[in-house]
């Protein structure tokens, strides 16, 4: 008989929290602040605090936390940022809103994450330098910053990124919506850039019960402009400095993230310990399993596998009662709404291959191992059909 395992189940982190949170709920309910309120500053602080970061800005999505971010920085229309095709779309959607000019690059295909090298190679052959600024010829913009992606929970390259940014002048800003606890040389991601972006989706692995996000930032002036962009470029209330958003971190939310960061590294620990577990029983199959690399600890947002057979794979699991998934099945740059950067197919070969083969297996901190041996059963059967 078949079994049902979602791809993800949040059930249970709900069923950890419930008791505290409706006290929690009930406080705010009986108050009515439930905007800019108690909950929401006391978790920048613990968060920024977790990530080994000064500052944190509350904002209602990761989306809003990467634009803000973004236009913090002082990012516009007269500048390029770089950033790996293979992400969510998100991340070049807040390149482009900030009237920005996107630049795509190929990623390493053992960690998914933006190439160094590639980056390199891509300034190299096309730009110029004059000691400041960096020149793209082709969009005759200056481009401004990287926005390396910690794709799946796995940190990026980040030693040899902010040696590029360094050389070149640029700005970092890490996409953190998948990698919350994650390190790089014992280092919390959000930590090593200027500024870094988390989301807090609701399946993310600290998660709120809907949409919210956060910016980090040691910088006093990002983290005074993110504040002020977030509730329409206020300095003090009525008085608007410039033109901003409505992006507020509300306290319903708020309370949710204090309480289950509060578990993040244990749940985080379990991921790990489930990911290995998954590794181990599916090590002799014609699979690309995730790697462990001895410099950087991935918190395992998602487990994700490679196989040319993928589509046929994903199938025989549905079939078989397992939920799946595909994080992403179409890099950025084939995107119909990116068609004006002129991108074809067979310009980021790497990004191009990795979306064809890869598939996502459930993961989540209370999934059981005995759920786990019965995927890989299943997968183990489909490969001696």
């Amino acid at each position: 008989m078949n079994k049902e395992i979602k791809l993800v189940d949040l059930k249970p982190q709900y069923e950890e929290i419930k008791d505290e949170l409706w006290k929690e709920w009930e406080k705010i309910f009986n108050s009515m602040h439930l905007m800019l309120g108690p909950n929401m500053k006391a978790f920048e602080k613990e968060f920024a605090e977790y990530s080994g970061v000064k500052y944190g800005i509350g904002v209602d999505s990761g989306t809003a936390a990467l634009f803000i971010a973004l236009k913090a920085m002082g990012i516009n229309e007269n500048h390029a940022v770089i950033a790996p095709s293979f992400t969510f779309f998100a991340t070049i959607e807040a390149i482009v809103q900030t009237g920005a000019h996107p630049i795509l690059i190929d990623i390493d295909e053992k960690d998914y994450n933006i190439s160094p090298s590639k980056i390199k190679e891509f300034i190299e052959e096309n730009t110029e330098f004059d000691g400041e600024n960096l020149f793209d010829k082709k969009s005759k913009k200056t481009i401004k910053a990287i926005i390396p992606v910690h794709l799946y929970g796995t940190p990026a390259e980040m030693d040899k990124i902010k040696d590029i940014a360094k050389r070149y002048n640029l700005l970092i800003l890490e996409d953190c919506a998948q990698a919350h606890g994650a390190e790089f040389e014992g280092e919390k991601v959000g930590s090593l850039g200027d500024a870094a972006a988390f989301s807090f989706y609701f399946s993310k692995n600290l998660s709120a019960l809907g949409e919210a996000g956060i910016i980090l930032t040691n910088n006093e002036e990002i983290r005074e402009k993110a504040s002020m962009l977030r509730v329409h470029g206020q300095k003090d209330k009525y008085t608007h400095q410039f033109i901003g958003y409505n992006s507020r971190l509300d306290e319903i939310q708020a309370v949710v993230l204090r309480l289950k960061l509060k578990k993040l590294d244990s749940w985080n620990q379990k991921r790990i310990e489930l990911a290995e577990y998954y590794n181990e029983r599916l090590k002799e199959l014609p699979l690309f399993l995730p790697i462990n690399f001895s410099h950087k600890k991935s918190v395992f947002h998602l487990y994700v596998i490679r196989t040319d057979r993928r589509d046929e794979l994903k199938d025989f699991l549905s079939k078989n009662g397992v939920g799946t998934g595909i994080h992403y099945p179409i890099p950025s740059h084939l995107q119909p709404a990116l068609k004006y950067l002129n991108y074809k197919k067979g310009d980021l070969p790497v990004s191009e291959k990795i979306a064809d083969e890869i598939l996502t297996l459930p993961m989540y901190p209370h999934l059981k191992e005995e759920d786990i041996e019965y995927i890989v059963d299943k997968i183990k059967e489909f490969f001696k059909l």
